[in-house]
This record gives structure tokens, C-alpha cells and sequence, in this order.
């Protein structure tokens, strides 16, 4: 056995040993399996947050991002300080609602708010469905870098296996991601100075050579696949998505801490470690140089790195990448597991919540994890609506924070079916003139759609919508 396959092997048991040591045993609360107990500081609280930005998908695919599509990749640069700005101000309204009224998920604020048990159904039903493609998008990355790495395809399949079998509540994710993310950041780090000065003799020399060779690669022009209207339109979509909490995955994290003041000193430090994106971009255009734009895209920083590091270093890195899977893939899985205990199945008692949740957790491992290993194209488009299709919930979340009215629960609902249909029409069998987001897109129509029915329905009717309670204003009050 190589040293390459005892790494990665023994990498994959630590991070699941570690999940185990985090719980809190006896952990038969779900409020302290989901959330923590709403418990978590300001350290614990910031890793987890920025464990959602920092996945699987960002370790190989923002490298494979400027392979395909240039400077077009730098839109993940500032999408997430932007959003960030939002929830300083957005975080701790949601945190207080949320904690006076005993919220665990985002199914149950909206449902809250609005007074609509089919609108919390519609949340949940789209939350889980949405979040298993991107579930399985961690488990076919964590597969894919095992697999690059010790050219062994059974032992990628195996891995995968291994590494979800179980998890153990927010406080193991917890646990986990201080261990994600400071080999993570130095692994990064050290790829970013290896590789470069390995292959085109130092950083600057990578830039010189992208210039004189393929000029258009670092800039923004243009209608095409990866034009100025896909990079505008891909980074205000990504912006609201962050600024609004619109993934269901996200809410954990940010119900977990132990006050409203730990959320807004976590947002003015994590864009600063958005910055850190800039490693594997930079490394994109390394590949660029030495393996060609016909290069896999997924798989360039690995081929990379491995023509410069010794086995064992390998061995870490491609430890760093699965973690960056596990981490955030155990986060997808508390969500989902909530989602179908809380607001799809209702179970009565808090054992039998946290029952139906463990065995959602199983269920929909499985799920991913088959559909990972033996169709691993089958969800392709539906991946393409997770962050499309659950942005058209900004609408409700933001007339839930920000207006001093209430909006109808029909209101929203007929916005949000309306931007879901547009989003999933333009993925699947229409095509718009330019190369944008589906998502803005449906947007736009969603927000229309809320404005005109509030309209009508206050004309019908002839009465204003009613102004929230003084508990409530008081909740949301910045």
C-alpha cells in the first residue's frame, strides 16, 4: 500500500473520529444535535460559517473555474464580502425571531412568519430537494480526489463510503472544522508558492506568460459562455443567495450562536478570509499555462501539485480536500434531516424528532451516495438549480425582515412558484439571449409577481396589510 493511499485512509478516519469526540453525549435534543443548543462562540461560530464557503466544490472547482472561463472565475471573489455586508445587519434579526420562537430551521421561520403551513412544506420540500445534488456533489469530489490522487477508481468508490456513513450533530461538524480549516489554509498556502514557482519560476512569471500567450484569459469582455452579463448576473445572484441566507444548509450555523452580537463580529472578519480564494484562482492560471485550456478542469490543481510533491505531502493535501467535502456534506445532512423531522413528517415528541432525523441522515446519504457512485451525471442540471431555485426564497426572507407590513403568505408563494418555474424553464428546455444566471432571471419575475398580487389583493379587499406586532418589531429591530 502507498504512502499516498495510508494518508488519505488515515486522514478520513481522523476527521470521522473527530466528529465522534465532538458530540455531547447523552445528545438526544435536537435543538443541541441542530444547533448546538444555540451555544456556539464567537471562534466556533465563525469556523462553521465559513466552512460553507470554503467546499469541496471550491477546492477543485475554482482552480478548474479559470481552466474554463478566465478572469470570468474572479465573480467568487466578492459575491461573499457583499453578502456578508448584508448579514451583519440581516444575521442577528433572523438569530432573535428565530430564538424567541424556538426556530431550528428555515422551514420554520417562513412558516412562522407567514402563518402558512404549506408555504413551511414548500420551503422544506425544496430545501431537501435542492440539497441533495449539492450533497452529492461533496461526495463525488471527495471520490473524485481520492480516486486523482492514488489512480485506484474502487478506492475513490470506497472512501466515499467510509467518509459518510455517520455523523454526530452540529457540534461534531464543529469539532471537525477547526481541523478543515487550518490544514486547508496551509495546504492552500503551500500550493499556491509550490506550484508556481515550480512551474513558470514564481508568481508574477505565471501573469507575464497568461498575458503574452492568451491575453483574453484576464479580462471580462463579451456576450459569450463566460461574458461580462454571466459574471455580473453570477455574482449578484450569488450576493443575494449569501446576503439572505437562502440555503437551507446555512441556517444552522447562524441559529447556533450564543448571542446576536457573536454573529456581527464573525461578518466583519469573514470577507477577509474570502481572500483566501485567490490561492486556487491562482493556481487556475498556472494550469492554464502548463496543461492547456483543454485541460479536466476538476482535476488540474491535483495534477499539478502532484508533479511537485512527495507522496506523503500528497497524502495531506488530498486529506485538506476531502475534509473540505466532509465538513460542509455533514452541514447538508443536519439540514435535510431537520427539514424532514421538523416540517415534512412533524413527528409529536422530541425523541421521535430526533429518531426521524437520524434516519433522514441514513436515507439520504444513501441516496447521494449511490447516485455518486453509479450515476454520477444524473443530477447535472438539477445542480445547476440548488443555488437558482432556492434564491427565489430572498423575496419572503427579506419582506419578513425588512418590511414594516406584513405581505400575504399567497403573495409570496405565487412569487416564489413563479421565479422556481422560470429557473427550472431556462435550465432544462428554454434558452435566454445572453449567457446570465437562471437565477436573476426568476428573480426579477418573483418579485414582480409578489408586488402585483399584494396589489390587487389590497384592492380587493380594500384594506392595508397589518402592521406586525410590537413583539415582533421589537425582535427585528437592527
Amino acid at each position: 500500500m502507498s504512502t499516498i493511499v495510508v494518508v488519505t485512509l488515515g486522514g478520513i478516519l481522523l476527521i470521522a473520529a473527530l466528529g465522534f469526540m465532538g458530540r455531547r453525549s447523552p445528545d438526544r435534543d435536537l435543538a443541541e444535535w441542530t444547533v448546538g443548543g444555540h451555544n456556539f462562540g464567537t471562534t466556533t461560530t465563525w469556523l462553521l460559517q465559513a466552512g460553507e464557503v470554503f467546499t469541496t466544490f471550491t477546492f477543485l472547482g475554482t482552480a478548474g473555474l479559470v481552466v474554463s472561463g478566465g478572469a470570468a472565475s474572479f465573480y467568487s471573489m466578492p459575491y461573499v464580502p457583499l453578502g456578508y455586508i448584508a448579514m451583519y445587519f440581516i444575521g442577528p434579526k433572523i438569530w432573535r425571531l428565530a430564538r424567541a420562537r424556538g426556530h431550528l430551521t428555515q422551514a420554520d421561520f417562513l412558516q412562522d412568519v407567514y402563518n402558512s403551513r404549506f408555504l413551511g412544506i414548500l420551503v422544506a420540500v425544496a430545501g431537501v430537494v435542492f440539497l441533495l445534488p449539492y450533497l452529492q456533489l461533496q461526495i463525488t469530489g471527495l471520490g473524485l480526489i481520492v480516486e486523482l490522487v492514488t489512480g485506484n477508481g474502487s478506492l475513490g468508490n470506497w472512501s466515499m463510503v467510509i467518509a459518510f456513513v455517520l455523523w454526530s450533530g452540529l457540534r461534531g461538524v464543529a469539532t471537525t472544522a477547526y481541523f478543515k480549516d487550518v490544514l486547508m489554509i496551509l495546504m492552500l498556502f503551500v500550493v499556491r508558492v509550490s506550484v508556481p514557482i515550480h512551474y513558470t519560476g514564481g508568481f508574477t512569471n505565471v501573469f507575464h506568460t497568461v498575458q503574452e500567450q492568451m491575453p483574453q484569459m484576464l479580462s471580462v469582455h463579451g456576450t459569450g459562455e463566460y461574458g461580462i452579463p454571466w459574471y455580473v448576473s453570477n455574482m449578484a445572484i450569488s450576493a443575494i443567495g449569501c446576503a439572505f441566507i437562502t440555503m437551507p444548509n446555512d441556517w444552522p450555523p447562524v441559529l447556533s450562536a450564543r448571542s446576536s452580537t457573536v454573529l456581527r463580529r464573525n461578518y466583519l472578519f469573514l470577507p477577509f478570509y474570502n481572500t483566501l480564494i485567490v490561492m486556487p484562482l491562482v493556481v487556475g492560471y498556472v494550469a492554464l499555462v502548463v496543461l492547456g485550456t483543454g485541460a479536466d478542469p476538476d482535476s488540474s490543481l491535483l495534477t499539478l501539485a502532484s508533479g511537485v510533491f512527495p507522496g506523503w505531502l500528497m497524502g495531506v493535501l488530498t486529506v485538506a480536500g476531502i475534509a473540505t467535502a466532509m465538513v460542509p456534506s455533514a452541514s447538508l445532512l443536519i439540514a435535510t434531516g431537520t427539514l424532514v423531522s421538523r416540517n415534512l413528517i412533524r413527528a409529536r415528541t422530541e425523541k421521535a424528532q430526533f429518531a426521524t432525523t437520524q434516519v433522514t441522515v441514513v436515507v439520504a446519504t444513501a441516496a447521494a451516495l449511490g447516485l455518486a457512485v453509479a450515476m454520477q451525471d444524473l443530477l447535472a442540471n438539477l445542480l445547476l438549480l440548488t443555488s437558482s431555485g432556492m434564491d427565489q426564497l430572498a423575496p419572503a426572507i427579506a419582506a419578513a425582515l425588512l418590511l414594516r407590513r406584513r405581505i400575504a403568505a399567497s403573495s409570496i408563494l405565487a412569487g416564489a412558484l413563479t421565479g422556481l418555474a422560470l429557473v427550472i424553464g431556462y435550465t432544462f428546455w428554454w434558452h435566454l439571449p445572453w449567457a446570465i444566471s437562471e437565477g436573476i432571471i426568476g428573480l426579477a419575475a418573483n418579485i414582480a409577481v409578489v408586488a402585483l398580487c399584494e396589489a390587487f389583493r389590497r384592492v380587493r379587499t380594500g384594506q392595508r396589510a397589518p402592521v406586525r406586532s410590537e413583539e415582533e418589531r421589537e425582535l427585528l429591530r437592527a
